[in-house]
């Protein structure tokens, strides 16, 4: 991108990494849930309500995004009498996360090289 213009430069090989960022990947909640879900491998309903500050009805919206595109299974069964939900990625889900960790870890970087080019 020329920087006077604010244009695409056809000469520049790469895009801006935020072009890559995944809307539904890359909001708050949904990228909480998908790194709680990548650590733990299959995540409780009740456990990601509580340490993502969430209502009940709040993560349902969340977690329905996520299974439309793909990202979550949600699997339901019992815990002794008790219903429970459990969260699981699936491959399509490890790898989106993997991709916009990937632009987060590119966009760092780009901050940081400014950064030090400005202390010389």
């Amino acid at each position: 991108m020329t920087a006077a213009a604010g244009t695409p430069d056809p000469h520049e090989p790469f895009a801006h990494p935020v072009t890559g960022l995944d809307e539904v990947v890359h909001q708050r909640v949904r990228l909480g849930i998908l790194t709680i879900a990548h650590e733990a491998r299959r995540v409780e309903f009740g456990y990601l309500r509580t340490q993502l500050e969430l209502t009940a009805g709040n993560l349902s919206k969340h977690l329905s995004v996520l299974e439309a595109a793909g990202l979550i299974e949600v699997e339901k069964g019992y815990a002794g009498r008790r219903g429970r939900t459990w969260i699981r990625l699936t491959a399509a889900g490890n790898t989106a996360l993997a991709d916009e960790i990937g632009r987060l870890k590119q966009l760092i970087a780009r901050v940081e090289t400014a950064d030090t080019q400005e202390d010389r």
